[in-house]
C-alpha cells in the first residue's frame, strides 16, 4: 500500500483592515471539536525514482510564538472536514501532472469549479514548487477536499496551497524550514491571485496572527503576540469577489498623506497587540487604501460594518477582497452578538442568506491530520 499523509489547512483572515498585504490570521470554529473552515489535502507517494532526504519523518509546521521565525514541532490536531464525495477524472474532468512531479486525481467540495489540470490548480503549483527544487525524483498524487467557499475573501486559495505544501513535506520527510514551505506554497498564491502576498499563506500555514514583512529575496516573517480574549467574528454572504479582478481596482500609487495614514494605523496595531491595549487596536482598525474601493463593490458592506460597530466591535473590516467581513471583538460573547448583528445586515440590506463564524484567537495553522501506509523506504 502507498504511503499517504493527509494535512489539513485553516481559512484566515487577510490585511486586519490597515495591513494591506503584510497582516493576517488563521481562524478556527468555536469550541465545538471540528478544524473549522479550510482545506484537506492528501499526498500519496507513486512510484518512480528515490528522493532526497533531508531531515526527519513526517514533520508538519506548528504555530510560532509572537516574535519567532524558526521552525517548532509539528501540530497534528483537528479531525479532516468532511467533504462531498471525491469527482475523480471519470467523473467529468481530466487529470494531468505538473512538470510531470504532481497529478491532481479527484477534487471535492468545490461545484466543479476547480481544474484537475495541475497547471491550473493552486494546491498542485505549489507542490510542484517544492518537489522540482528540494525532490526532483518523486512524484506524487494529490486530492483535494475544499472545506470552504470559493472567492469568499477567507483565504480559500492560501489554504489549498499551505495544504498541499505540508502534505508533501511530511510525505517526503524533508522537515523543511518556515521559510521555505511559505516560499513554495506562495506559487500557488501568485497562481491564483495574479501577485506575490503571504498575508492569508502565512497564517494559514503557521496558525496564530502573522506579520509578513518581505517576500524578497526570502520570506521574512513574525508571529505577532494575540491579547487574551481577542474573539473574531465573521460574515460571509452568499456571493463571491474575485481576488484578481478586485486587486486590479486598486489604485497602484498612493498619495503620500493618506499613505502615512495607513502605515501609522499599521504600526499601532502591531504595538497594541504587544501591550495587550484594545482601545489602540480599535482606533488602528482603519483602511484608507483598499476598503474606500472594495467596500463598495459588496452589497451590504456599509450596513454590514454599521452594525457591527454598534454591536460593540472593536473594529470592521472587510476580509482581504470581500465579500466576508471581520469584526474583532473583546470576548466569546461580543463575538456573537456582532456576528450575529452582521450577518443579519447583510441579510436585510442586501437579501442575502449569510453565514458566520466566531474564532477565538489564536488559532492553529496547518497540520497533518492523518499518515497510511508504509515508508517506501527510498
Amino acid at each position: 500500500m502507498s504511503r499517504a499523509v493527509r494535512a489539513f489547512a485553516p481559512a484566515s483572515v487577510s490585511n486586519i483592515a490597515c495591513g494591506f498585504d503584510i497582516l493576517g490570521f488563521a481562524v478556527q470554529s468555536e469550541g465545538d471539536g471540528t478544524a473549522g473552515p479550510g482545506d484537506v489535502v492528501t499526498a500519496t507517494r507513486r512510484a518512480g525514482r528515490s528522493a532526497r532526504r533531508h531531515g526527519r519523518g513526517t514533520a508538519a509546521p506548528g504555530g510560532v510564538t509572537a516574535g519567532e521565525t524558526g521552525r517548532r514541532d509539528p501540530a497534528r490536531r483537528g479531525p479532516a472536514i468532511a467533504g462531498e464525495p471525491l469527482r475523480s477524472p471519470a467523473n467529468g474532468r481530466e487529470a494531468g501532472r505538473c512538470g510531470g512531479s504532481v497529478r491532481i486525481t479527484a477534487i471535492s467540495g468545490d461545484d466543479g469549479q476547480l481544474p484537475l489540470q495541475p497547471q491550473r490548480n493552486t494546491a498542485a503549483v505549489a507542490a510542484a514548487a517544492l518537489i522540482e527544487s528540494e525532490a526532483p525524483d518523486a512524484v506524487v498524487d494529490l486530492t483535494l477536499e475544499k472545506g470552504m467557499p470559493l472567492e469568499s475573501g477567507l483565504g480559500s486559495s492560501a489554504a489549498s496551497a499551505a495544504a498541499a505544501v505540508v502534505a508533501v513535506d511530511a510525505l517526503l520527510g524533508l522537515d523543511l524550514p518556515p521559510a521555505a514551505l511559505l516560499r513554495y506554497a506562495l506559487a500557488g498564491e501568485i497562481l491564483a491571485s495574479g501577485g506575490a502576498h503571504a498575508d492569508n499563506l502565512a497564517p494559514s500555514l503557521f496558525g496564530g496572527l502573522v506579520l509578513v514583512r518581505s517576500l524578497d529575496p526570502e520570506p521574512d516573517f513574525v508571529a505577532l503576540p494575540v491579547p487574551e480574549g481577542l474573539t473574531c467574528a465573521l460574515a460571509r454572504p452568499h456571493t463571491q469577489v474575485n481576488t484578481r479582478e478586485s486587486r486590479a481596482r486598486l489604485e497602484p500609487h498612493l498619495p503620500l498623506e493618506r499613505a502615512v495614514t495607513q502605515w501609522g494605523n499599521a504600526a499601532a496595531l502591531v504595538a497594541s497587540l504587544y501591550r495587550s491595549d484594545l482601545e489602540l487596536l480599535s482606533r488602528s482598525l482603519v483602511d484608507v487604501v483598499a476598503e474606500p474601493v472594495r467596500g463598495p463593490q459588496v452589497p451590504g458592506f456599509h450596513e454590514a460594518r454599521t452594525a457591527a460597530m454598534r454591536a460593540g466591535a472593536l473594529g470592521c473590516s472587510l476580509s482581504g477582497s470581500g465579500p466576508a467581513l471581520f469584526a474583532l471583538c473583546d470576548g466569546m460573547r461580543r463575538g456573537r452578538q456582532v456576528a450575529k448583528a452582521m450577518a443579519t445586515a447583510f441579510e436585510s440590506a442586501a437579501g442575502v442568506d449569510c453565514d458566520r463564524l466566531v474564532s477565538p484567537l489564536p488559532a492553529p495553522g496547518a497540520r497533518v491530520i492523518g499518515v497510511s501506509g508504509e515508508a517506501d523506504g527510498g
